[in-house]
């Protein structure tokens, strides 16, 4: 197992045999923030969002999991008569050795058929009407996550801050917003439920159903049973129902998990009752269990979107990075914890791949 956790100052890997034990290499792309990574599995390839306050965004490559990178391909930014900027590369999904997507802020969707040498604006997402809806949230305005169907080739799932999540059918061609059901508490009482505008932190499917699907909101706890066309809330037994990230069971279409933080006008947001659990519901959201053998009570920090993730193993595993600098890994779904890493940056993502 190779775990890649980046963070505001560099990326960090490790290598384990038995998801128990790991050892770790050196830092690599010190001093820039390290919002996402990906291993492209068909071409061999390690992908990181790469952001310097000093030289801008790009999209690095590595061939030897990240002892050296190139300079990152051409074309990752707008015209430069666009009101709007790429300042930060947030997420990244290739899909086949040539061809990868990413998301970037302020929010949009960038696709490369060339591997990552050349990158195009896929503009018929901000042409979507409900663009002008579209702010920043407290992180940024970003499109965080990008997430293909796991059934259907053409369609394409996306989610940004304060968008929403928006759904194509047709490979990027045309979208359309897939909200129905999603509050928007910061909205007033009569525009709780809008098209678009939700603040949604992060979408997951499984391939082990088709349509289902999970998403963590602003506020809430979501399941989509029609591939986003309606969603239903599922998170009330949860001690908080804030929270960035969401993982769905790939072999499981009934099982996900979340980290829930505590949300409040003071937003502290860590979390509830100081004590860190993951929480896993097997029955598609009826019910939560918390999980917290091996992790730590008196806990101040946060976990954040992309710093959530399994590992796609039939039993499956599941790691975690802090605002705090920890990483926790499981090799059970969640009933035993180790700690990876402690004192690191803070860390925004983490990857599990097979690399």
């Amino acid at each position: 197992m190779f775990l890649t956790v980046g963070t505001v100052k560099g990326l960090f890997r490790f290598r384990s045999d038995d998801r128990r034990h790991f050892s770790a290499y050196e830092a690599s792309l010190a001093g820039s923030a390290v919002y996402t990574t990906a291993y492209n599995a068909a071409s061999g390839t390690l992908l990181a969002g790469v952001n310097n306050e000093f030289y801008g965004p790009t999209l690095r490559r590595s061939q030897d999991l990240g002892e050296t990178w190139d300079n990152g391909g051409a074309g990752l930014e707008y015209a430069p008569d666009d009101e709007e900027k790429v300042t930060r590369v947030w997420s990244i999904r290739p899909v086949t050795a040539d061809l990868i997507y990413a998301g970037v802020e302020a929010s949009g969707l960038f696709v490369s058929e060339d591997g990552g040498d050349n990158w195009a604006e896929v503009k018929s997402l901000r042409a979507h009407p409900t663009h002008p809806s579209w702010f920043p949230g407290f992180g940024g305005k970003c499109l965080h996550t990008i997430v293909p169907d796991p059934f259907q080739a053409d369609r394409l799932y996306i989610a940004c801050s304060t968008g929403g999540c928006y759904r194509s059918d047709d490979q990027g061609q045309s979208w359309s917003p897939a909200n129905q059901g999603v509050r928007a508490d910061f909205m007033p009482d009569d525009q709780r439920y809008p098209v678009s505008g939700q603040c949604v932190h992060r979408i997951a499917v499984t391939p082990a159903r088709a349509d289902r699907m999970w998403l963590q909101n602003h506020g809430g706890v979501y399941r989509s049973d029609d591939g986003g066309q309606h969603w239903i809330s599922v998170g009330d037994s949860l001690p908080d129902d804030f929270g960035f990230g969401v993982v769905a069971d790939p072999h499981d279409a009934d099982r996900a998990f979340v980290i829930p933080l505590k949300s409040s006008d003071a937003m502290p947001r860590w979390a509830p009752e100081n004590v860190l659990r993951v929480f896993a519901t097997r029955d598609g959201g009826q019910s939560w269990t918390g999980l917290g053998d091996g992790l730590p009570d008196g806990f101040y920090a946060g976990v954040l979107r992309d710093a959530f993730t399994h590992d796609g193993e039939d039993e499956l595993g599941l790691y975690f990075g802090t605002t705090s600098g920890e990483v926790y890994a499981s090799a059970d779904g969640g009933l035993h914890w180790v700690e990876v890493a402690r004192h690191l940056p803070r860390v925004l993502s983490v990857v599990a791949s097979d690399a």
